[in-house]
């Protein structure tokens, strides 16, 4: 059975605050929250997200059946961009795990952003 355009938005917006959920209790830092919209000039979903230097990173989260790493990826560092945050990263659920395994998750991004994310410098955008 396909999900309805309602149906999938609810679900990705459940996923994207059982993320926010998961990476603020992780991470011992109340200030990560899923983010509200802002239209053409979208800065992802999740906000409070620093790297190991302090850096913005932006957190695009996908519940969707079909992958699209390259799309995303280029979403992530379009939205990376317009919130000056030095990493853009795409956190994509992984089939039959649900709230309980939020740690079986998969992230995705660039390797210059893994660099960034481990305290390298900035890098190639």
């Amino acid at each position: 059975m396909s999900r309805s355009r309602s149906t999938a938005k609810q679900a990705g917006t459940t996923f994207e605050t059982w993320t926010g959920e998961y990476l603020a209790e992780a991470l011992g830092d109340d200030r990560i929250e899923r983010r509200a919209r802002s239209g053409g000039k979208d800065r992802g979903d999740l906000t409070g997200i620093r790297t190991l230097l302090g850096d913005r990173v932006v957190v695009e989260v996908k519940n969707v059946a079909r992958l699209d790493l390259a799309g995303w990826i280029t979403e992530a560092a379009v939205e990376a961009g317009n919130d000056d945050a030095a990493v853009g990263v795409v956190v994509h659920k992984r089939r039959s795990k649900g709230r309980a395994q939020m740690g079986d998750q998969y992230v995705t991004m660039r390797l210059a952003d893994f660099a960034v994310l481990l305290g390298g410098n900035k890098g190639e955008n």
